[in-house]
């Protein structure tokens, strides 16, 4: 080799990512901040430090910390979703098959996510403004739900209250399964027969 000739790096040129990558990658190392340190633990400042990119970067991605944990829930909620319209185009069109997957789906994306979504949630409940967020999503996925379930139900449909009592028992069911109260079959039987119990409920109830 010519003392002018330079080897080749084998180092290749760093890639720049798009808009879309570097937020997917910000929420994926906000996830795992949640799941070792806590959500008390996630700030903009630590973000941009555990994701190894300027603060800037993080602040024009979310701009304050309630709007990271927003775009926390939004990631989880569109995750839940896209699960759940995935097992309803394969799932039989009965009351029974309806309800194991909105059963199975909420449970499982509570399991996938392990127990980050409760300091997330939690998180959310701590300012009116984050609360009305998340009750924005919840009221999208119960609009959902009705829509699957009224098929099967009585002349009056399904009630608001029903609805909110599912997803109680919804959220309830799914924490403990994550936090290793009761496994997850026994959240998916136990929030299954709740589903059922409600549509049939409606069957004996008179058009207004």
């Amino acid at each position: 080799m010519s003392s002018l000739e330079q080897p080749s790096s084998s180092v290749p040129p760093r890639r720049r990512l798009s808009r879309e990558d570097r937020q997917r990658q910000l929420l994926d190392v906000a996830w795992r901040l949640v799941r070792e340190e806590g959500s008390e633990a996630l700030t903009l400042a630590r973000l941009a430090e555990q994701a190894g990119v300027t603060k800037p970067i993080v602040y024009d991605h979310f701009v304050t910390r309630p709007g990271l944990l927003a775009a926390l829930y939004q990631d989880y909620d569109a995750r839940q979703s896209a699960l759940m319209e995935t097992a309803l185009e394969a799932s039989e069109p009965t009351l029974q098959g309806r309800a194991a997957v909105i059963a199975s789906a909420y449970v499982d994306c509570v399991q996938q996510q392990g127990r980050e979504i409760p300091g997330v949630v939690a998180a959310l409940e701590s300012s009116p403004e984050l609360e009305r967020i998340k009750r924005e999503y919840e009221a999208v996925f119960l609009e959902k739900c009705r829509d699957v379930l009224a098929p099967y139900a009585g002349p009056r449909g399904i009630g608001q209250a029903a609805l909110r009592a599912m997803l109680g028992a919804a959220e309830a069911l799914s924490n403990a399964a994550a936090g290793g109260e009761l496994s997850a079959a026994q959240a998916k039987e136990e929030l299954f027969v709740n589903i059922v119990a409600m549509v049939t409920r409606t069957l004996d109830a008179p058009a207004s």
